[in-house]
């Protein structure tokens, strides 16, 4: 018999309205630490890069050069000291991207996150966004959303799946208040996060992300992440066939970045482990090849471009501004490069910015290239970036839905909804056929941690059980002996259930007779009355099977004995059958073969 866990005996339960109530707490929360982690960005930009303390700061602008002119190459390096610094000291957990780190609290802690990861995700990520590291603060936020959401749940003693539940919502929230997108972060939270879906888990994610774009909204005004003119975008009746035949190329293309992107991030984070030296010395070596980057780029191209977010490259591919098919190649190269080092040498931050710069620039490329070969078919640079965007998100994350609508919400485009969804279907299925992890799970594979790739309803769980019980138990007496009933039971029995009986009272079930022959030799001459344990449960035949495993996990029980509706203490002729353990994985391996082949 399982025992229950230390989980399930010391936390409770709470009501659906507590749960509740406590998201929108989580969603206020975290819109207000996205506040503050968006300021603090702001912050160490402004002092690394001009020496000036100032919070104003528009991530959708290009950096402007810095004052210290050729010692800006000494910038990321100096930030990335004082990183490894806090994440070796306080919360290794606060290294990388952050979203493999709530997956793994999800499926493997318990939902357990620790509260000081919230404090130095947000200063680590800080420094390293500031300082000019090629990282995103979308997986930051979510991190310490999750981290929020889980010290909440973890304060009110709440059980193992409504502290998912919270920390399932502290990342939407994160999404929401940092992208103003809040149906693309409750789709985020859906298909990355929350291992179940139902009403009790999606109320309190809506309520969460709801909460936290009403502070980002107060704080960062209603307008989108990216502006897109009009005019940058046609409206047209429908897709031109020309065009779409190069949406098609384009979502191969994605699916072929996308697992750039993830192989990249592997071996820069296996080649940065194998060189000598320690932390600081390595981290050190990758930002001054940031450093020495950004400032190549900035004597040959005008910019940065590298450094940070990198919205302002987006932005200005968005507006039609930046149109040099030479240079968006170089950037597209270049900003792979950065954020694989980034990562891989040990930065704080996301890869969903950097996913969305290399879609926009391999987008942009693909529209300039499209337009030289079908100059009638109406293509335009702009709403190709658009296009990218989804497809390599999507590919690289492996969320569909979200990316169709981030990108939708972010941008307030429209018109490119049918192209993006093509092009998103054809990357992520392309992706999925060159590499089967995401960018995301590649790292948790490599501690030997898997996240499944298909989470599924258990359709067996609404059957009746009925359809899932065995008639073909066995009945025997409870005063019987050991000895005297294998002897009547036979010595070859098949593995079927042995119910014990008193009278016409249900004793006690054995799972399996079996199990009798392997204590007969010490307690043969004992009565089965003094060796069977009470651990089953009574469940009528018209029950649903999720009705019957949540009625036998909160007895502990082994077995279900089925009977049919009657009055009174059920006896032998109302028996209809029983359900153990090993009927429930048989239904389940049987549920999955209509998903696997």
């Amino acid at each position: 018999m399982v025992e229950p866990s230390i989980d399930a005996a010391s936390s409770r339960r709470a009501s659906m309205l507590t749960v509740c109530l406590l998201a929108l707490v989580v969603g206020v929360v975290t819109g207000y630490g996205a506040v503050a982690f968006r300021a603090l960005v702001a912050l160490i930009h402004n002092v690394a890069f001009y020496g000036v303390f100032s919070i104003d700061y528009d991530a959708n602008l290009l950096t402007a050069p810095s004052t210290w002119g050729p010692l800006v190459i000494l910038v990321p390096v100096i930030g990335g000291m004082f990183v490894v610094f806090l994440v070796n000291t306080f919360a290794p957990e606060a290294k990388g991207h952050g979203v493999p780190e709530v997956m793994n609290a999800i499926y493997f802690e318990q939902g357990r996150i620790r509260p000081m990861v919230a404090l130095v995700k947000s200063v680590a990520s800080s420094l390293s966004i500031g300082t000019g590291a090629s990282v995103g603060r979308e997986g930051p936020i979510i991190q310490i959303g999750s981290s929020l959401g889980s010290s909440i749940a973890q304060m009110f003693n709440l059980q193992t799946g409504q502290r998912i539940t919270l920390l399932a919502a502290g990342a939407g929230a994160g999404i929401a208040a940092t992208f103003n997108t809040p149906l693309g972060a409750v789709l985020f939270a859906i298909e990355l996060m929350m291992p179940e879906v139902s009403t009790r888990t999606f109320l309190p994610v809506v309520i969460a992300t709801g909460a936290a774009t009403y502070i980002g909204r107060i704080s960062f005004g209603l307008a989108p992440a990216f502006e897109v003119p009009l005019a940058a975008v046609p409206q047209v009746s429908a897709v031109d066939l020309q065009a779409l035949i190069v949406y098609v190329v384009l979502g191969l293309l994605c699916g072929v970045a996308a697992w750039a992107l993830i192989r990249s991030m592997l071996v820069t984070s296996t080649l940065f482990k194998k060189m000598p030296g320690n932390d600081y010395t390595r981290h050190a070596v990758g930002m001054l090849s940031i450093g020495i980057l950004m400032y190549v780029l900035l004597l040959t191209g005008g910019n940065y471009y590298v450094d940070g977010v990198g919205y302002g490259v987006i932005q200005e591919i968005l507006r039609g501004t930046m149109t040099s098919l030479p240079l968006l190649i170089m950037l597209f190269f270049a900003k792979l490069y950065a954020t694989s080092v980034s990562i891989g040498s040990g930065a704080s931050g996301g890869v969903f910015s950097p996913s969305l710069f290399v879609g926009a620039t391999l987008g942009a490329v693909v529209g300039i290239v499209g337009n030289m070969i079908f100059p009638d078919a109406g293509i335009t640079p702009v709403e190709f970036a658009l296009v990218g965007m989804g497809g390599v998100v999507a590919a690289g994350t492996g969320a569909a839905m979200t990316a169709i609508i981030m990108i939708f919400e972010m941008t307030r485009d429209y018109n490119i909804i049918v192209p993006l969804v093509v092009a998103v279907a054809i990357a992520l299925g392309f992706r999925r056929m060159i590499i089967s992890e995401t960018i995301y799970t590649s790292k948790l594979v490599l501690r030997g941690r898997h996240i499944p790739k298909e989470r599924h309803s258990n359709m067996f769980m609404v059957h009746p059980v009925r359809e899932i019980m065995t008639s073909e138990q066995i009945y025997i007496d409870a005063s019987l002996r050991v000895s005297e009933a294998i002897e009547k039971i036979g010595p070859s029995p098949a593995a079927k259930p042995l119910v014990v009986m008193a009278g016409d009272r249900i004793a006690g079930v054995i799972p399996d007779v079996t199990a009798l022959y392997s204590i007969a030799g010490d307690q043969g001459q004992k009565a089965l009355k003094e060796v069977i344990k009470e651990d089953f449960v009574v469940v009528v035949d018209d029950m649903n099977m999720y009705d019957v495993i949540k009625r036998m996990e909160r007895r502990k029980a082994r077995a279900a004995v089925v009977v049919r509706p009657c009055r009174g203490v059920p006896r032998q002729e109302d028996v209809q059958g029983v359900i153990t353990k090993s009927h429930i994985a048989d239904s389940v391996v049987s549920s999955m073969q209509h998903y696997i082949g």
